[in-house]
């Protein structure tokens, strides 16, 4: 049996998903060790590594899920409204930007929420050449009357922020109006001053990674009672869109394999394009057809198509629209293309309510795998080997670094300082009675909800 080991292996090797395979012959009873198992990947499959590094955290850690699973609880406007509650007239909340991310409507709601007229009390500045004037001359107004101030791009500004800074502490020591907030937005820049990022909260709205991951994001974009409230057909098509919309974004991390050109597709797209749906199907109520080519050619030759400058990529966009829009997704239809006999299936349910949508994609969606774009299997295993060595490289920056070099290599100064701390520490005080206990500290937290901190901590 060990003399045809080879083979065995190779077959392990040559698995779709050896991380959720056991190991062959003795191999095996690594199962029971997950870490160690770890390690075997790492070596013969490490564009696999990601994705069991994925599987450790959810058996290992209390509540794993939560740590690599998109918040399907609450969308963008939910956490900015959150955030705001946080916020104080010296605490401004900060956008970092990401492609397509335009985060003014939400603060345009959340100005309606809290009685704030948009038009008259939410004051704009996009800065630029000669915006610092009229940015100070807003904050002065917001700082006064109680308004609101927007500052968009400050990242093109730096020598403005340090003014900022300045002016913030200065409302602090005189007293703002209560309801005076100030919103920043930048692209990522290393030009903000630590100060004004220390005292911001920070949002961000990159997209997850993963088809199941983008798919909670998207279809979390809308409010469940907006879902709860339209015509079925409308609900099943907004379903498959949200479909669509997360295979546009995933395709990207295939590199030249997904698209021939990087697109900034957004929430916005989706945004738009569940608007156009809505009105068209409210024209078309009365015949009782739905306008599938109407609907193919907003969606892909307007919405998502006017991304889209190559002609084999456009092609791509059709034709995933083509396996999308028609009277079959109605009745259950198989979303994935080119997956008979291969064993892997996700279908467009019957419509039914935003909690059983969001159940639906929870665990009926299969894991990642290129079929779901209509990619051979093998697609993935560049990028995710790519994957595998910059984190790799990562962990190697973090790893403690021994800067000795033998004999008669330079101590490090910094090192050597704390060395000599340690010691003094050691000499003048006794640390075992200072000892924490953490078998006792553990023993009072609940494992089930265990925090982040809580685990840090530990």
């Amino acid at each position: 049996m060990e003399r045809d080991a080879p083979n065995i292996f190779k077959y392990w090797y040559n698995e779709l998903s050896p991380e959720n395979e056991k190991l062959p012959l003795d191999w095996k009873r690594l199962d029971q060790a997950l870490f160690q198992k770890l390690l075997v990947i790492r070596c013969l499959r490490p564009d696999r590594i990601t994705i069991a590094l994925d599987n450790f955290i959810r058996k290992t850690l209390p509540n794993g899920n939560d740590y690599v699973e998109c918040d399907t609880t609450s969308n963008a406007f939910q956490i900015l409204n959150s955030s705001y509650m946080d916020s104080t007239t010296t605490t401004p909340i900060y956008f970092i930007l990401s492609a397509g991310a335009n985060p003014v409507k939400d603060v345009e709601e959340l100005c309606r929420k809290y009685g704030i007229n948009p038009i008259t009390q939410l004051h704009q500045v996009a800065l630029g050449q000669g915006q610092d004037v009229v940015a100070m001359n807003k904050l002065e107004i917001g700082h006064r009357e109680g308004h609101w101030v927007m500052l968009q791009n400050i990242h093109l500004m730096p020598s403005f922020l340090i003014d900022l800074e300045k002016k913030l502490d200065a409302f602090a020591a005189e007293g703002s109006n209560p309801s005076f907030r100030l919103f920043l937005s930048s692209d990522p820049s290393k030009n903000i001053p630590i100060g004004l990022l220390e005292r911001a909260i920070k949002l961000t709205n990159e997209p997850p990674e993963g088809l199941k991951q983008n798919m909670k994001r998207a279809f979390t974009f809308f409010n469940q009672e907006e879902i709860d409230d339209k015509d079925n057909k409308i609900r099943t098509i907004l379903f498959a869109l949200c479909y669509f919309h997360s295979v546009m974004i995933e395709r990207k991390k295939f590199g030249p394999k997904g698209w021939n050109m990087m697109y900034a597709f957004s929430m916005g797209d989706l945004r738009d394009s569940s608007t156009v749906l809505n009105n068209y199907m409210e024209t078309n109520s009365g015949t009782g057809k739905i306008p599938w080519d109407d609907l193919k050619y907003l969606f892909g030759e307007i919405m998502y198509g006017g991304h889209v400058v190559d002609g084999l990529d456009r092609r791509y966009v059709s034709s995933c629209l083509d396996n999308l829009m028609q009277d079959a997704l109605l009745e259950e239809k198989e979303l994935f293309p080119y997956i008979d006999g291969k064993g892997i299936t996700f279908k467009s349910p019957q419509a039914t309510t935003y909690d059983k949508y969001l159940e639906y994609i929870q665990v009926e969606c299969p894991g990642e795998t290129p079929l779901a774009f209509g990619m051979h299997p093998n697609a993935e295993i560049d990028f995710r080997t790519k994957q595998c060595i910059y984190l790799f490289g990562l962990l190697n920056e973090l790893a403690p670094k021994d800067s000795a070099g033998g004999d008669g290599g330079a101590v490090d100064p910094v090192q050597e300082k704390v060395l000599e701390f340690m010691h003094t520490v050691s000499d003048t005080h006794s640390l075992d009675t200072n000892k924490i206990n953490i078998e006792d500290v553990t023993s009072k937290i609940d494992n089930e909800s265990r925090t982040p901190y809580q685990n840090v901590f530990i």
